[in-house]
């Protein structure tokens, strides 16, 4: 027997506060402050960390969660991948390819033509881990074409070789084979659905602006159904024929809007994308209540951006950084401590022996560096920090093989390193430290090292060094399961406790970032905003939120966690890191 709230639906209950979990469809009478509640659906784009390769025209396979940005202008083989969270380097494609048909998984994607040359009928398949060029190939080359579909069961349609096209081929894992053709020869065309039940709207007719046409196909034939609420081209979409999102695309000038299509009528989304685009990647395999916008052609450039579409009864707050008040002193090149709402900071250029804490609200000074230094490194909390080693003049050659430990208020003598050395980095806590790599003058040897050291609160130890010399190496994790990133350019590795292995390389280069986390869920950010940010998951980098602004030379807190942390740039300036954040949208109903 079915239940009271499949055949009637859920009651309305009277509670004396908000349920903590209300489900989607619950309404509540809160006696408390005598209002009638509800969860509301709402629906909303919202920014994510960029792609790793700007890229106008790509392909794309896949879902809001998982999906491949592949190819794109100019002739890329690359291709980026999205988990939901950020953007990885993926295997590359065999030809680069703009302006291709696409569709599929991330384990299971396809790609047909492109352009150059504008004619091509090559047929590529990815099956998870590598891209294979198969013996199936179109029968008509052309580019900037509609599709849809799997990888057994693809479409493609219109398009250009050296005059638009009409005519459109079905794919079933083997072959391509000829269908009837669309009723307007067109190209940059937009499909939505699959292969025996698509949707295509827009794009450009044989001479003229872009359209508003729009046919659907049955697998058999196409019918033209009606018109798109506005002339468009070069536009994305995801969903279904009877459920579908249509976003952005090129009106002229490029839109934001987003259109939600039943079947029959083409209707006005209220949300619109952050940053207007045109020849940009959708989602093939996703729905009208999860959809993904990627890549495209900007104001004279080809862009990284990306943004997320949802549609649900939770409001999604987008991980971010932050700008947060300034510290009290202006310096650069210093060290730093602690976690987000206890951090701590300290030395610096010009030679400062200045500390200054962050309570969450505000910073304030606290005691002085016996010697002062800058080019240092730092670990450990507010409490309990550790800083060695750095750059002090008065001395030749310039670098330090001293540390000292702080206790909360003052900074005492600590063990003294077996080598002096400034611009090095290090992870771990006030009695179980790793120094990683740093720069040397003579006497001895000069430039980059190797060389790693450990402390035990009261003295330190030379152990294994790193695989490659490196100053200013971003260290994360702890004394016996730390993680050396960016040594030379974008080379990793990870320390055990006894030795360094190999690891997966970042996408980007970039020292002297900010950098926070364990092994296997990491933060890099800096120096650069926009360009040097990443997060790793312990299988691989990916892009991640921009900075609010350069770091310069940075520091960081020691916070354990990749969702939480800041960064001090040179000056003064600090910022914030927050992550993502899910909260049910809860709405007062009103007599309207």
């Amino acid at each position: 027997m079915a239940a009271y709230k499949d055949l009637i639906g859920q009651k309305i209950t009277k509670v004396t506060s908000n349920p903590g979990e209300p489900k989607t469809g619950q309404m509540w009478y809160n006696s408390t402050n005598g209002k009638l509640r509800g969860l509301g659906i709402i629906s909303a784009w919202s920014s994510t960390p960029p792609l790793i390769v700007a890229r106008d025209k790509p392909g794309a396979a896949g879902t809001q969660s998982a999906i491949l940005a592949i190819g794109g202008d100019p002739a890329l083989t690359s291709v980026d991948e999205y988990d939901g969270t950020g953007w990885k380097s993926s295997p590359a494609i065999n030809s680069g390819r703009h302006g291709m048909g696409s569709g599929g998984t991330t384990s299971a994607a396809w790609k047909a033509g492109g352009n150059p040359p504008s004619s091509t009928t090559a047929t590529e398949e990815y099956d998870g881990s590598s891209w294979t060029t198969v013996p199936g190939t179109l029968n008509t080359g052309r580019y900037i074409m509609g599709s849809c579909g799997t990888q057994t069961a693809a479409l493609c349609n219109g398009g250009y070789n050296t005059a638009n096209v009409n005519n459109s081929e079905e794919y079933n894992g083997t072959s391509w084979s000829e269908g009837n053709n669309l009723n307007t020869a067109r190209r940059t065309c937009t499909d939505i659905g699959i292969q025996t039940a698509a949707v295509a709207f827009g794009g450009q007719p044989p001479a003229g602006p872009a359209q508003d046409d729009v046919e659907e196909y049955d697998g058999t034939s196409w019918t033209t159904v009606g018109n798109y609420p506005t002339n468009v081209s070069d536009s994305a979409g995801s969903g279904t024929l009877t459920a579908g999102l249509a976003f952005g695309g090129n009106v002229p000038p490029s839109t934001t809007a987003t259109k939600n299509y039943d079947g029959t009528t083409w209707t006005a989304n209220p949300a619109s994308l952050g940053t207007a685009a045109k020849r940009h990647g959708g989602t093939p395999s996703g729905t009208n209540a999860a959809a993904i916008s990627f890549g495209g052609d900007g104001p004279g450039s080809h862009v990284t951006t990306s943004e997320e579409f949802n549609k649900s009864a939770n409001v999604i707050t987008p991980g971010a950084w932050s700008s947060t008040p300034n510290l009290v002193n202006s310096k650069n090149q210093r060290a730093g401590a602690g976690i987000t709402d206890a951090a701590l900071c300290f030395g610096g250029e010009p030679i400062s022996g200045v500390t200054e804490e962050y309570d969450g609200t505000s910073w304030s000074e606290s005691g002085d560096l016996s010697l002062a230094r800058s080019d240092l490194g730092g670990c450990g909390l507010q409490t309990a920090a550790l800083a060695f080693g750095g750059s002090v003049p008065s001395v030749s050659p310039p670098g330090t093989n001293s540390s000292e430990e702080y206790g909360g208020s003052s900074w005492t003598s600590g063990g003294t390193m077996n080598s002096a050395m400034r611009f090095m980095r290090g992870c771990g806590t006030q009695t179980a430290a790793l120094r990683t790599g740093g720069y040397t003058q003579p006497p001895g040897p000069t430039g980059n090292q190797t060389t790693c050291e450990e402390y035990d609160g009261t003295n330190w130890t030379s152990v294994s060094g790193m695989p490659t010399a490196s100053s200013n190496v971003n260290t994360i994790g702890t004394q016996t399961a730390a993680r050396a990133c960016r040594m030379s350019g974008t080379s990793v590795a990870t320390y055990n406790g006894s030795s360094w292995t190999s690891a997966p390389s970042t996408n980007r280069p970039g020292g002297s970032a900010s950098c926070f986390g364990t092994t296997n869920s990491a933060f890099l950010a800096g120096p650069t905003a926009g360009s040097t940010e990443e997060t790793y998951d312990g299988t691989a980098w990916a892009t991640a939120p921009s900075l609010a602004s350069n770091t310069g030379y940075a520091s960081s807190t020691n916070a354990p966690t990749s969702s939480s942390g800041m960064a001090y740039s040179q000056g003064n300036p600090s910022q914030e890191f927050t992550g993502e954040t899910t909260a049910v949208n809860v709405k007062t109903l009103t007599q309207s």
